[in-house]
């Protein structure tokens, strides 16, 4: 049992205090004058410290740290196709597990306690996921309309039941590519595997112009219309990116119950476009945040996505404040946490220990009053002190 000491900071309230963490929960939280009751075995934090909830990184690819800065301003289709898909093929196991493994600590240090991660070789990337203790939730990227080996719905099918109830920290999803390289009989299967299991739905939707016409040609349909269809548009669906749907999709996302993830970074620099944000909130849609893969975005650091996320939704809006630094923080955390069905995201009793530990006895923290503010514009990866995932330290700063 130990202790992290600090202002405790979650989507909910700011408060001095101590979190009590025994097992992988959070046992108590408590004033620090307190502590000693506890009989805790370690303190960590103390005066100029931030305890936060652990952000969730809720659509990755890690591994892609292998491609970072490679194929610089093109557009998101020959990106795809003239840079990544070629030098995906030439992928080994080996290197998989080697650039996941980069990939997945500079999540952690950058104080992401959890990933959804979407991508080949799926096993690998769980493996070094298992290793190093983050809560990772991956799926095996599956395609059938695109002639990709990697991605084969077999493959994608002996990964979910090798994964499933294997580990506590791992979770396999189902991972649709995208809504024009997986045939609507494709999407069915899983809608029925996902209802039979409860396993999260991560697709690639509507992330660029040719996704939405390719959908519209075969199907006469919107990406979210041809979702419906399929079966798959209810509370286990996790959309990412969003951005060439209409107000119209996205109200039958929020009906749905279903997620968005904001990748504002990935979809600014690739598409120089974004979506409305403050419209998606008002409606009541559930957002997370994603950093999507390093490259294009450059870091898995899901600070520099909330911050990009506030500054980009004020044009989208063209209203500055458009969405208030808590309302950021809470995609983050609690966001993240109901659109993968965690216990996580807040600082309560029960809830689950993913928690960070920062240092704030730096500049850009003064003067300590808005902590919400200085979260999503001030803080960075590099503030982050120790990680706790699931009740253990996971990373710590080399002192």
């Amino acid at each position: 049992m130990f202790a992290l000491v600090g202002k405790l900071v979650d989507y909910r309230s700011v408060r001095d205090g101590a979190v009590i963490v025994e097992d992988n929960i959070i046992r108590a939280v408590v004033p620090a004058g307190e502590l000693g009751e506890w009989g805790v075995d370690e303190v960590y934090g103390g005066e100029n410290y931030l305890v936060i909830p652990g952000l969730i990184n809720a659509h990755t690819h890690v591994a892609m740290a292998r491609f970072r800065s490679l194929g610089e301003d093109l557009p998101t289709e020959e990106w795809l196709e003239k840079i990544i898909w070629p030098m995906e093929l030439e992928w080994t196991r080996k290197e998989i597990r080697e650039w996941a493994e980069i990939g997945l600590r500079e999540a952690l240090m950058n104080g992401s306690t959890t990933v959804n991660d979407h991508y080949f070789f799926a096993d690998e990337i769980a493996k070094v996921a298992e290793k190093l203790g983050i809560r990772a939730f991956i799926g095996q990227t599956v395609m059938d309309e695109v002639d990709f080996p990697l991605a084969s719905p077999e493959e994608g099918s002996r990964f979910f039941k090798r994964w499933r109830n294997r580990n506590e920290l791992v979770k396999p999803t189902l991972a649709p590519h995208a809504t024009n390289t997986v045939s609507l009989e494709l999407m069915k299967e899983l809608a029925e595997l996902s209802r039979e299991t409860g396993a999260r739905v991560h697709i690639h939707l509507a992330q660029s112009r040719a996704e939405v016409s390719e959908v519209k040609r075969r199907y006469g349909l919107s990406p979210v219309g041809l979702l419906e269809r399929a079966g798959l548009l209810n509370e286990s669906l996790i959309g990412v990116h969003g951005v060439y749907l209409n107000d119209s999709d996205f109200e039958r996302l929020a009906r749905a119950g279903s997620t968005l993830v904001h990748c504002p970074t990935s979809n600014v620099k690739l598409e120089a476009r974004t979506v409305n944000l403050r419209k998606l909130l008002d409606l009541g849609l559930n957002v997370a945040l994603g950093n999507d893969s390093p490259n294009p975005t450059g870091i898995l650091d899901p600070f520099i996505e909330m911050r990009t996320a506030g500054i980009v939704a004020n044009l989208t809006a063209r209203k500055a404040h458009a969405v208030p630094a808590r309302e950021l923080f809470g995609m983050a955390t609690v966001g993240g946490a109901r659109a993968l069905g965690l216990k996580a995201g807040l600082i309560e009793p029960g809830y689950l220990a993913d928690l960070v530990l920062i240092n704030a006895d730096k500049p850009w923290f003064r003067p300590l009053e808005n902590v919400y503010s200085l979260l999503v514009y001030s803080a960075r990866g590099s503030d982050v002190e120790k990680v706790v995932v699931n009740g253990k330290v996971a990373w710590a700063k080399p002192s």
